[in-house]
């Protein structure tokens, strides 16, 4: 089960050779955030801005990932547009100063070294398929923090995985996942039903992570999903489980079974919706599927694959990208907006986050959802 980040304080102090912006007021720093997956990192410097700051991945010789600033501290040049000498060394593009994977620049082909041209080196480790990269205080670094995706490397288990970039805040794209009411409206034509708006929904919490679920029994199967079960055109159990962790990770537990059978007579499909915030208005937006049937079956990949990013990149994307202009620069708060019964678990973890941005969560040991969890109370009452 998976250990929640929990933080205490945004701001990280200045790193040497970060030459990055001032930070951003809504980011947590003591935390894990997932930069890429493993095999995206590779031979080439892999270039990205996580949390406001640019940052470059790289893989030495010996398979070890490495983060690095982003920046050129001489001239501010992009360091992934250069390259990796002897699978050591990042050389810079534009005057060729060369860096070793702990920072230090160790090369200057017009002179001297100068010891001061150094780069920010961030905590990394990869697990579960992903490099996870800590953006905040060294001494506080605890992998124990990286929430759970285990099934993502499980030989039992089927995975796909990809990546697509939202031009929207990571927490309008939190809300859209932790409601799930939406796609019965938004995916009806392929992930929706009827008998998601009509199911029951409950939010369980155990220090900051938050479990958000919804049953919705005896109804037909979703399109999607009566394709996936065999074509099945009978009533069904319709289930749609999503854990959260702070700060912006969530995996999802969806299937359908024969309406009143157990879960094992049916399908499930397990997903990672993994977020990490680029800038104030965009993020980087991690996503897996992976599946205990058909483990052979390289027809369904494609299936699955189309069906994910047609939800995602056609349907999602384009409304939270609506709902980012029209808020514009204004917070969340500032746009005073209703709150339904359906929103309750977009909103618990909007208050988590907040909790934690304000340092009135402490660490906590890790934390597991069960039957003894307390149910959160409903907002709206």
């Amino acid at each position: 089960m998976s250990r929640p980040a929990t933080i205490a304080n945004t701001k990280a102090p200045p790193r040497p050779g970060d030459g990055q912006p001032p930070e951003h007021a809504t980011f947590l720093r003591n935390c894990w955030y997932a930069a890429a997956w493993s095999e995206e990192v590779q031979d080439k410097p892999f270039g990205l801005t996580l949390c406001g700051r640019q940052i470059v991945l790289v893989r030495a010789r010996n398979g070890e990932a490495a983060a690095l600033s982003g920046v050129c501290p001489h001239r501010f040049a992009s360091l992934d547009k250069g390259v990796l000498l002897a699978g050591e060394r990042l050389q810079c593009p534009y005057h060729g100063l060369e860096f070793a994977l702990d920072g230090r620049c160790v090369a200057n082909p017009h002179g001297h070294t100068p010891t001061s041209a150094r780069l920010a080196r961030y905590p990394l480790v990869e697990r579960h398929s992903l490099l996870w990269v800590w953006m905040g205080e060294e001494d506080r670094v605890d992998d124990t923090l990286i929430p759970d995706f285990h099934l993502l490397e499980d030989r039992a288990h089927r995975t796909i995985r990809g990546r697509l970039q939202t031009s929207a805040h990571f927490e309008l794209i939190t809300d859209n996942l932790m409601d799930l009411s939406h796609v019965g409206y938004l995916h009806k034509e392929g992930l929706g039903s009827d008998a998601i708006k009509d199911g029951r929904h409950e939010v369980l919490q155990a220090g900051t992570t938050l479990q958000s679920n919804r049953w919705c029994p005896n109804g037909a199967a979703p399109p999607v999903w009566a394709a996936l079960f065999g074509g099945y055109a009978k009533p069904v159990d319709h289930w749609l489980n999503m854990r959260w962790d702070a700060p912006s990770t969530m995996w999802l537990d969806v299937g359908v079974a024969p309406a009143g059978r157990p879960r094992t007579e049916g399908i499930t499909v397990f997903g990672a919706h993994i977020l990490t915030p680029e800038t104030e208005r965009s993020t980087h937006y991690l996503w897996a599927a992976c599946r205990d049937f058909a483990l052979d079956d390289d027809g369904l990949d494609v299936v699955l694959k189309t069906s994910i990013e047609h939800a995602f990149v056609d349907e999602d994307k384009p409304m939270l990208e609506d709902v980012q202009r029209n808020m514009g620069d204004r917070s969340f708060a500032e746009m005073r907006p209703v709150i339904l019964s359906v929103d309750l678990g977009a909103v618990r973890a909007r208050q988590v986050l907040e909790e934690l941005r304000r340092g009135r969560r402490a660490q906590q040991p890790s934390a597991q959802i069960d039957a003894a969890a307390e149910t959160v109370r409903e907002l709206t009452a």
